[in-house]
């Protein structure tokens, strides 16, 4: 049975998030920031901005944030007014409802303000590799494919699978989604690196201990108008797709793989219905890419994640399911014993962890 006390002391407990995020607040320029966004997009030919669609998605980032810091305040006001003047249990009841749900959406906010970055708001592309090792890395790039998806289902985000390449056996070689919505590169951006596993390989007769990697890489969608592309420096393959995936699928070279020359970058999209889709989204692709080695290349110290050998010492977060069970960040310490959730996408205490400290180191 809830109290009157025992939500006091809950509030109480969220006081301090609740002061931090209103100092961060009228600290910042962000309400400024945004009214200069609006009065932008309302001039007669915004339309025609060379940086449109950065500019909107700045501006509804913004309108995100403040709405959520307006609905949080309000509602941590109004739960303490409401707990002095309440006494039956059933409005007590839900008034602890409501300030667990607070406690999740100021949690969840916490994080949103840590995630200012140039490309922070915008959605993004996945890609995941399977190390060496054949069926075992294979399998558990899968499986890394699948956290991810539950990820984002918690997270209201969406996924378009753009490029699946199934194992021999089990599993997959790699696979690239595109996925769509708030902060979907933010986020996902603290997940890039290497994964590596520790189980007992349901593929070994014998039962051993195994150790797998894959990599997870993560590039934000930018405009076209973010990089500038000679037609020369492209080379445009087609080939057949494989894999389930309709009519389409394994009946026609629909499938497209395009090279950037100068820089070696390869992206390819085969799940589109038709070869002009799959040109078009690879192309997005490619934009994507080519925007993120330019800043990778302004910040040297850095090593762009697709150069980072899948092996031994090079991983950012171990999943150890056997002789113990544990997940371990190597990045910031953060640990969970219960390893089923991790892999079921309960995902976000490492990305906080992560979040503030190199919000720390800044």
């Amino acid at each position: 049975m809830h109290t009157i006390e025992s939500i006091r002391e809950h509030l109480k407990q969220l006081k301090p998030d609740i002061d931090a995020i209103t100092t961060f607040w009228q600290n910042s320029s962000l309400s400024k920031e945004l009214s200069e966004l609006e009065r932008t997009m309302q001039q007669e030919n915004f339309w025609q901005h060379p940086d449109q669609i950065v500019i909107s998605q700045k501006c509804q980032h913004l309108k995100v944030m403040k709405a959520s810091y307006d609905e949080i305040t309000e509602k941590y006001a109004d739960n303490l007014e409401l707990l002095e003047l309440i006494d039956d249990q059933e409005s007590i009841d839900q008034l602890s409802i409501d300030t667990l749900r607070l406690a999740k959406q100021l949690k969840k906010f916490k994080i949103s303000i840590l995630l200012t970055g140039e490309h922070d708001a915008s959605n993004c592309f996945i890609s995941i590799n399977s190390g060496a090792g054949g069926t075992e890395s294979q399998d558990w790039a899968e499986m890394l494919l699948r956290m991810y998806m539950r990820f984002c289902e918690r997270e209201g985000l969406t996924l378009q699978t753009l490029d699946y390449q199934a194992g021999e056996e089990a599993g997959m070689k790699s696979a690239t989604v595109l996925v769509k919505g708030p902060y979907a590169y933010g986020l996902l951006n603290a997940e890039s690196g290497v994964h590596r596993l520790v189980r007992i390989s349901p593929y070994d007769s014998n039962k051993r201990r195994h150790t797998s990697f894959a990599s997870m890489s993560v590039t934000p969608e930018v405009s076209e108008q973010a990089v500038e592309i000679e037609p020369n420096d492209l080379r445009i393959d087609t080939y057949r797709a494989g894999g389930a995936g309709g009519q389409h699928v394994n009946k026609t070279d629909s499938a497209v793989r395009i090279t950037h020359i100068p820089t070696n970058t390869v992206v390819q999209c085969q799940n589109e219905r038709s070869q002009l889709q799959n040109k078009q989204t690879a192309m997005k692709m490619l934009f994507s890419r080519l925007v993120q080695k330019k800043e990778k290349e302004k910040r040297a110290a850095q090593a762009a994640i697709e150069k980072v050998k899948i092996e031994w010492g090079s991983q950012i977060r171990s999943y150890v399911l056997h002789p113990y069970k544990m997940v371990k960040d190597t990045r910031t310490g953060c640990e969970s014993s219960q390893p089923d959730n991790v892999l079921d996408g309960d995902l976000m205490q490492f990305i906080e962890q992560f979040l503030l400290k190199q919000a720390t180191q800044q």
